[in-house]
């Protein structure tokens, strides 16, 4: 038998056998593969050129599902934030309740432990999203039953979504104190960027003559967004002063995603509006849409999947717009006059 060692995080990176996740995932995979669920690897002595590793629990000489199941993602090509995703809401459930037999109350029962917060059901929804994801893997793989199957998602709220307007834009940009931060929030704002696409971007992507700049999206997928003149103005800037280096991970600038998100906390504690990556997507398209733009043209700049979210992003706007041709119905006269006396 071959003395086999557990299977760490940081060794299956080098080995290509998981994406690279951040400090915080990392750990928690070691955590996951360490004490209590500890993953070994040996081969299999009846199909040993297929160079197979099954991973089985230290413990118990079970097969660790919950291990196998990450690689699975992996296999798929899943970005590290997909598998982080996984790995930090399963978690949380696995390790406590006997999954391979458990029951559709069970279920019932974890997802009702999760109470709601400011932000609705979403953590619920969540936790909903993984496990059920989870179980049809075991089905399909393994024939285990699924007791989630025809279980229903718990409902979400459709709540109205912070945007901001050109003139909290403008503010922004004001208090930004160097040009790399006023290129990033006006890119933001103009592009419709999400942070990751934002965040890799490399000089050589931008075409300066068409305002266009190459990124990869979500789901690894490429594509291509625009950005205006004044855009342009401050990443032309920022270029001069940066003279062109590339920074952390070939990064124009400089920093990590994490470095963005940081310079933003600061500007929003700095003027009191919120400011983050999210929030500027939906500026980007609440500002098109009141620009006259149609929501099929935004789907298509802003590179979402379905129309859905686009409406969902756009409600704010919606409402607003419409209390411009609003006439209260008890300030008008029979004849749908408005009274002299207003």
């Amino acid at each position: 038998m071959v003395k086999t060692a557990p299977l760490k995080y940081n060794a299956a990176v080098r080995r290509g056998v998981f994406p690279t996740l951040n400090k915080r995932g990392s750990a928690r995979f070691n955590e996951i593969c360490g004490k209590g669920h500890a993953v070994r690897r040996q081969r299999n002595p009846g199909n040993a050129e297929s160079g197979d590793w099954p991973i089985r629990s230290q413990a118990s000489k079970d097969i660790n599902y919950f291990a196998l199941f990450l690689k699975s993602r992996e296999a798929m090509g899943v970005s590290g934030r997909t598998l982080q995703f996984y790995m930090e809401r399963l978690s949380k459930i696995l390790p406590n309740i006997n999954y391979v037999n458990a029951t559709r109350q069970q279920i019932h029962g974890i997802l009702n432990s999760i109470s709601a917060n400011k932000y609705g059901l979403s953590t619920r929804h969540a936790t909903y999203r993984s496990l059920k994801t989870f179980y049809r893997w075991l089905l399909r793989e393994y024939g285990i039953p699924n007791p989630m199957e025809g279980l229903p998602a718990p409902i979400l709220s459709k709540p109205m979504l912070p945007t901001l307007t050109r003139a909290q834009v403008t503010m922004l940009l004001n208090n930004c104190s160097n040009a790399r931060d006023k290129a990033i929030i006006a890119l933001f704002v103009e592009s419709g960027l999400r942070l990751t696409e934002l965040s890799n971007l490399q000089w050589s992507g931008i075409d300066w003559e068409s305002r266009i700049v190459r990124v990869v999206g979500k789901g690894r997928k490429e594509g291509e967004a625009t950005f205006g003149p004044q855009t342009k103005r401050y990443l032309k800037d920022w270029l001069n002063k940066n003279k062109g280096k590339t920074g952390i991970r070939g990064s124009m600038w400089g920093i990590k995603s994490s470095g963005i998100v940081s310079m933003l906390k600061r500007l929003q504690k700095t003027t009191g509006l919120t400011c983050n990556p999210h929030v500027f997507r939906r500026t980007f398209a609440c500002l098109l849409r009141r620009a006259g733009v149609d929501v099929m043209t935004i789907k298509e700049l802003g590179r979402w999947e379905s129309l859905e979210m686009v409406q969902r992003y756009t409600r704010s706007f919606t409402f607003r717009d419409s209390l411009e041709h609003y006439e209260a119905p008890l300030g008008q006269t029979s004849d749908g006059r408005r009274p002299h006396h207003e």
